[in-house]
């Protein structure tokens, strides 16, 4: 089998691939590695598919995936981990942020540790303090303590992989950032961290902006609730569901026991009625919701598919 495979996901990177290329080449002849490069361009609106092309062209080691529209980074590294076949997988964005050099210690760990995945951790940033920074260690504590996986940076793009693991998970939406928690809810629960350099960035501009706190905060609380409940949504849904609905039912038999003991008001007149109302009827469309979400769960076989415009050397 080969020893690694390295997955670049990639949008308008058309300056840095060829430096990319040669630094991973370098790195894997010097480490006497057999690999391959798979750079999935996502939906690139520059030259970065006819520079992964020509690269493909010179080293064989090289090869393509492109989809027709962007689709996002967890589309392209779903899509790349389909197509890897390497003992080990690596994961690296394409901007050189990311260092090579920390190949051979990642593949190590994976091998000789038995480590399932091991997260990359960039303790000394060359980024912004202020727009990365500080809302990174904010998003990585609240990570850290919902789910248990002690890391310092669930978000970084290096990262390394037994085939297995990408073999078994789903990427889906914007859930890149959180393919540790995809990983523990999966069952691999050896999951270990490496600090690892951080590049200043040398061509080009960030492709993500504000939204994507927001977004991260969202998708955290999606992927918590479908580690918990996706596959039993009855047990939240329906559990808080019958709370409500008894809730308002109480007080329902409640006004209508106080109504013929002191008649001494209408039952409509008081504030309690309607709150009664509104409780019975929420908590009879959670009921209804965690019935249709089981009944959703236990016979979809809907997967994500991604217009591909193009695989090469694949």
């Amino acid at each position: 089998m080969m020893d690694i495979s390295v997955v670049t996901p990639l949008y308008n990177e058309e300056e840095s691939l060829p430096e990319l290329a040669a630094w991973i080449d370098q790195v894997m002849k010097e480490n006497n590695f057999s690999y391959e490069v798979i750079m999935v361009d996502d939906g690139s609106s520059d030259d970065s598919w006819e520079t992964i092309c020509r690269l493909g062209k010179t080293n064989a080691n090289i090869k393509g995936i492109r989809f027709q529209r962007n689709y996002g980074k967890s589309a392209a590294l779903n899509e790349g981990f389909k197509a890897a076949s390497g003992n080990v997988v690596i994961t690296m964005d394409a901007d050189l942020q990311d260092s090579p050099d920390e190949i051979p210690a990642l593949y190590k760990m994976i091998v000789n540790d038995n480590y399932d995945m091991v997260s990359g951790w960039k303790k000394k940033r060359h980024d912004n303090t202020f727009t990365k920074n500080i809302p990174s260690k904010l998003f990585n504590m609240v990570a850290r303590k919902s789910s248990g996986i002690k890391l310092h940076d669930f978000n970084c793009g290096l990262k390394a992989y037994k085939q297995k693991v990408v073999k078994t998970i789903e990427v889906y939406g914007e859930m890149h950032r959180y393919i540790p928690i995809i990983a523990k809810w999966s069952g691999f629960r050896k999951i270990g961290e490496k600090t690892v350099s951080h590049q200043a960035r040398k061509y080009g501009v960030t492709k993500f902006g504000w939204e994507r706190f927001i977004n991260g905060f969202l998708d955290l609380s999606t992927i918590m609730f479908v580690s918990k409940f996706g596959k039993r949504p009855m047990h939240f849904f329906g559990l808080w569901g019958s709370l409500v609905f008894f809730f308002g039912l109480i007080i329902w038999i409640y006004l209508f026991i106080a109504k013929f003991a002191f008649q001494k008001y209408n039952m409509t007149d008081r504030p309690l009625f309607y709150i009664g109302i509104i409780s019975i009827v929420i908590g009879v469309q959670l009921f209804l919701a965690g019935f249709l979400g089981e009944l959703i769960s236990r016979n979809s076989s809907i997967r994500n598919s991604y217009l591909i415009e193009d695989k090469s050397g694949l």
